[in-house]
């Protein structure tokens, strides 16, 4: 393994700054794996990074192995900030995995960027990529004495401590997965083989995928199986372990399925072109503007969507209600990440950093804006304010998820239930708050039933406080610890 130079010696990294960035859900993290004798595999997972880059922007991080040993290359900052020709021609090898990672607590720094690497006695070692959110992570760290910074130390310093006891990686993963609650979906890989699990609710999605020359490739959207030339295969189902080596593909259940899946992948997270039980993203974001038309018709002019995750949804609107569709507002697609402190004046410009109105669309006009969500009404009333400076004559919101009233715990970060605007306020008084002359929100029979999959196999807990998986008391979870082995506490990360 290449050696881990400190944090303080690291660059200092070009920042996230939440001022900048929209006020609604944060992507959490993709998970990528390879394994794929002959084919440049660094280059390879380098793609299928890109095509995750969404899910995650501050870090990114490649692992390969050569059957020998494995090298780790990870960084601060966006897959093609992190990677250049010469760092992938030094990631030689059959067998990668990778990681793009956005934190949902604890620190955004170069020891919690992924993959996580472990030394194994009998001079073999492991590197992990996790995608969710853990619930028991500091009663497992007390229970078992470790030190993790976040949920993905502590499975990769668990997977290492057993696969020792055990004999190989693959007995410990199937004797660590089951002990672990929430949301994981996880790929890892010792020198030789290639391994995906995914929890019993399969909250986060993760499918395989087969190249042309018979390699395999597991990813967290199928976005990135076609941007490296795979096709689809099928999912990880929830509570499996598959694993890959030269032998193929091979699939061991650790635990009966409960599934679970996030409601909110189809709404906000995932890409539109991300497939799942038959439907892509698109469709459903789609059907979901459809819904809402039918739901709640308005006399208007023009629908215009709230770019990126808007899109689809608003012209699902307007071609169910009969209005034009058009592109009023753009979207500055630079702006999220700034070399430079933020002014106070930066700040105040708020959302006209990150979208600009186009004015021939938007003046004397009556406006359906569709967005994705609102969860503290900051970024929304400003939206509203926006567009009425540019002429609007009325601006109608129309939001394709129901109101967000419970924070999750299952690896998005979705803000704390007080900082919730949904939690306590009605519609009423939400639609006062933003300014808009009107504000409808789709009903959650509406918009499960848009998706592809049954009612009570999916996760909406955001919406309606139903958690699959118990979950401590928020101001527990928000004080999780973890133990140092001097008895030090301080606070634990998760991704």
């Amino acid at each position: 393994m290449l050696p881990h130079p400190s944090d303080a010696a690291r660059p200092a990294a070009d920042d996230v700054d939440p001022a900048l960035l929209a006020e609604g859900p944060r992507e959490e993290c993709g998970v990528f794996g390879i394994f794929a004798p002959g084919e440049d595999v660094a280059t390879l997972s380098f793609y299928g990074l890109y095509a995750l880059q969404h899910r995650g922007q501050e870090s990114a991080g490649i692992a390969v192995s050569n059957g020998r040993r494995i090298v780790v290359h990870k960084d601060m900052g966006l897959v093609n900030q992190v990677f250049r020709e010469t760092s992938l021609a030094a990631l030689e090898g059959d067998l990668a995995i990778g990681h793009t990672r956005y934190s949902t607590t604890g620190a955004s720094s170069w020891a919690n960027a992924q993959p996580q690497y472990r030394e194994v006695e009998q001079g073999g070692g492991l590197a992990l990529g996790h995608n969710g959110n853990l619930v028991n992570t500091a009663e497992l760290a007390r229970r078992l004495e470790l030190s993790p910074g976040n949920d993905s130390e502590l499975m990769a310093e668990l997977l290492a401590r057993e696969t020792v006891e055990s004999g190989s990686l693959q007995a410990a993963i199937l004797r660590v997965a089951p002990l672990l609650q929430g949301a994981f979906s996880v790929t890892v890989m010792d020198q030789r083989r290639l391994y995906a699990f995914r929890d019993p609710g399969g909250f986060r999605p993760l499918v395989v995928g087969r190249l042309a020359n018979g390699g395999w490739v597991v990813a967290s959207e199928t976005s990135a199986l076609d941007i490296v030339g795979a096709v689809t295969v099928r999912e990880v189902a929830p509570g499996e372990l598959v694993v890959v080596d030269e032998d193929g593909l091979s699939g061991h259940r650790f635990a009966e399925p409960s599934p679970s899946y996030c409601l909110f992948e189809w709404v906000y997270l995932a890409r539109p072109d991300h497939r799942q039980d038959g439907s892509s993203v698109y469709s459903v974001r789609r059907e979901t503007g459809r819904v809402l038309a039918r739901e709640a018709p308005v006399a208007a002019d023009v629908v215009i969507p709230v770019p990126d995750s808007g899109t689809a949804a608003a012209a699902g609107y307007a071609d169910e209600a009969g209005l034009p569709y058009a592109e009023g507002l753009v979207k500055n697609r630079y702006v999220g990440r700034t070399f430079i402190e933020p002014s106070d004046t930066l700040r105040q410009l708020g959302i006209r950093l990150k979208l600009s109105p186009v004015a021939e669309v938007i003046e004397g006009q009556r406006l359906v804006v569709v967005d994705d969500s609102i969860v503290r009404g900051n970024t929304s009333r400003q939206l509203v304010a926006m567009l009425r400076a540019a002429g609007a004559a009325e601006v109608h919101l129309r939001i394709t998820s129901p109101p967000i009233a419970h924070p999750c715990y299952y690896g998005i970060d979705m803000a704390t239930r007080a900082e919730l605007i949904g939690a306590d306020l009605a519609v009423e008084e939400i639609r006062e708050f933003v300014g808009a002359d009107s504000l409808h929100y789709v009903s959650l029979d509406g918009l499960m039933g848009a998706t592809p999959q049954e009612p009570d196999a999916l996760c909406r807990a955001c919406f309606d406080g139903r958690y699959p998986v118990a979950v401590p008391g928020e101001h527990e979870q928000l004080a999780q610890i973890k133990f140092d082995f001097d008895g030090a506490a301080t606070p634990a990360a998760s991704d």
